[in-house]
């Protein structure tokens, strides 16, 4: 990986780290506060570089939409990180979809 690569992806992991407890961001704006606008794609590349036993709340970002993105790429994966949002109290709409008007941190 490149040092402006790195550079990039460390400041990705310092907002990511910022999302508060039972709140969720978009991948698109987690790449406008880490500087990197119109990169939100650069953003699903950092976290799932992130080993397996990171500190870093990578499960607190979703899509747009409000909706976990890498359910579609691995079930499993998905799964796991609407189990981990739901451990922290974010609820689900009936479509799988989160509200990110109760749940998005600002």
């Amino acid at each position: 990986m490149s040092a402006k690569s790195q550079s990039h992806y460390h400041a990705i992991y310092a907002i990511v780290r910022q999302i508060p407890y039972g709140k969720v961001s978009t991948y698109g704006e987690i790449a406008k506060r880490a500087g990197l606008p119109k990169h939100a794609r650069l953003v699903g590349y950092a976290l799932h570089a992130l080993p397996a036993d990171t500190d870093i709340p990578w499960h607190r970002v979703v899509n747009a939409q409000g909706v976990i993105s890498l359910q579609r790429l691995d079930e499993a994966f998905g799964l796991n990180q609407r189990y981990l949002l739901m451990q922290e109290g974010v609820i689900f709409n009936n479509n799988g979809s989160i509200n990110l008007t109760l749940y998005k941190w600002s």
